[in-house]
């Protein structure tokens, strides 16, 4: 069942997305996105949690010190999710956006680069393909693709896509 993760009972999806960095993007990621995930029969990966140092770090009054934090802050959580998408079994990805995150962008590559599967999910009604012919940015719908991944347009129709991805 795992690509790259131990045999476990339950598969690990790594939820990649920019819903972190606003308080109602948080919010319905914890209540409506991390439910709906476990609720189909996954472990969830999550780089939201556990995001404190970046935030001490904001907080440190001294330039120079802050700096120093972040950069460590910022190098540790790097680290700590291209880990879990070592360990994922598969990656939903929220494409939503006027572009896809750069971030996000990045986790897609490094995920189809390791042959984990990434279905990307875009509720978005504004057009951001590069052309009439795609979704979104050309190169990551091609990773997307090229990891047996689909874009799907429902919550519920991405988990449905990741079970199939992930299970193939």
């Amino acid at each position: 069942m795992g690509h790259h993760g131990p045999m476990r009972d339950r598969p690990l999806v790594y939820l990649a997305g920019p819903l972190g960095f606003t308080e109602p993007g948080r919010r319905f990621h914890d209540e409506v996105v991390v439910p709906a995930v476990r609720a189909a029969g996954f472990d969830v990966a999550d780089p939201w949690t556990g995001g404190g140092d970046i935030e001490t770090a904001l907080g440190i009054v001294d330039h120079d010190e802050r700096r120093r934090a972040l950069v460590r802050a910022n190098r540790a959580a790097g680290a700590a999710n291209a880990s879990m998408i070592d360990r994922a079994d598969g990656v939903l990805a929220v494409l939503d956006g006027s572009d896809v995150d750069s971030g996000t962008a990045a986790e897609i590559g490094y995920a189809a680069a390791l042959e984990v599967p990434v279905v990307g999910w875009r509720s978005d009604l504004r057009d951001s393909g590069d052309n009439e012919a795609t979704v979104v940015n050309l190169q990551v719908e091609h990773f997307i693709e090229r990891s047996g991944g689909v874009i799907e347009s429902s919550l519920d129709g991405a988990i449905a896509a990741l079970s199939a991805a992930v299970a193939g």
